[in-house]
């Protein structure tokens, strides 16, 4: 049972699935400038106009023109990603829907992607959802400023361990993968934190480069702030399961998404068990859908037996057959 109350028969049925892809898309970090200029020219590019009608701001200049310092903050970097991603997944849909998907994923904002790739949330309303997490987020990590530090060679356990060090100002963020666990907390907790690890063994400790300590009770403002856009969102079912972050599970039903989006915000990602549960949905081959390679880089410690794609940029995609009906689909 998750923790919104639905059952999530999906892992219990795993064996009724038809061997396949998993679609997973990047969250912050994967933004990089120019990321739109492969895409200008491409049929998905009106995506980018749709988007800046729902913000009613201009957005074509952070996709073309925007130099890195300005996509380092938080804002600006999830639109980036966001579209970036969804451009791909625009122009690779068919291709992927022939070759059987069994679920979609997304790491932190990527969950919002794979919602709107799955159909359980409009486009329009998927990217002023995006717009909307990542000013509360920000706004977060202004009011209560945190960090991040991945501790590379570290179980869960150890990452925990470090986090006693400061209780009150220390939590895990992310398990991404094994050997790879993520800590966040206040400036003062992760440094205890971090040198806690360092006391118990852990290899290397490398602070990231991020604006605030997401996924940790630090970032609870967000909740109250994003809580009224979650609830009023027009969340639909869907026909194949998306994973949820905070508890690695595989859902269908649109009344727990409110929910579990909140969660995701002071809860850790739980990648690695994310990865688990994909593989065994069926998943075959994991796709990353949108800019950069860190979850198929994931991929290789957390599911070394499942085949890797990454599709950023047209080169990337092959055309779906141009017999195929269902072509002339655009995200909804």
């Amino acid at each position: 049972m998750g923790r919104s109350g639905q059952s999530n028969d999906y892992l219990d049925r795993a064996e009724d699935f038809v061997l396949g892809i998993a679609v997973i898309f990047p969250g912050q970090g994967a933004q990089a400038p120019a990321l739109g200029a492969p895409w200008v020219d491409s049929p998905a590019w009106d995506l980018v106009g749709r988007a800046e009608k729902a913000c009613d701001e201009p957005l074509e200049q952070l996709l073309l023109s925007a130099p890195a310092e300005d996509l380092a903050r938080t804002r600006e970097a999830q639109l980036v990603v966001f579209l970036a991603s969804l451009l791909a997944w625009e122009t690779a849909r068919d291709g992927l829907e022939a070759e059987g998907i069994v679920a979609f994923a997304g790491h932190s904002l990527g969950q919002i992607t794979a919602l709107v790739a799955a159909g359980a949330l409009p486009f329009e309303d998927g990217v002023r959802l995006a717009a909307r997490r990542a000013r509360a987020t920000q706004d977060a990590a202004d009011a209560r400023p945190g960090r991040l530090a991945a501790l590379l060679g570290a179980t869960l356990e150890q990452a925990e361990d470090a986090c006693t060090a400061a209780p009150d100002g220390c939590w895990v963020a992310n398990e991404n993968a094994p050997g790879q666990v993520v800590i966040g907390g206040t400036p003062e907790g992760l440094e205890a934190g971090t040198a806690r690890a360092r006391e118990i063994g852990i290899r290397k400790v490398i602070a990231l480069n991020v604006g605030g300590a997401f996924h940790t009770p630090l970032m609870a403002a967000a909740v109250d702030a994003l809580y009224p856009d979650l609830t009023s969102a027009p969340f639909v079912d869907t026909t194949r399961p998306v994973l949820s972050n905070p508890d690695a599970g595989a859902y269908t039903d649109a009344a727990g998404w409110p929910a579990r989006l909140t969660d995701q915000l002071v809860r850790p990602v739980r990648w690695a068990a994310t990865m688990t549960t994909l593989t065994g949905l069926g998943a075959t081959t994991f796709v990353e859908v949108g800019p950069g390679t860190t979850l198929t880089g994931l991929a290789k410690r957390g599911a070394p037996d499942v085949a890797l794609r990454n599709l950023a940029t047209p080169s990337d995609i092959t055309p779906p057959n141009s017999n195929r009906s269902d072509s002339s689909r655009e995200v909804s």
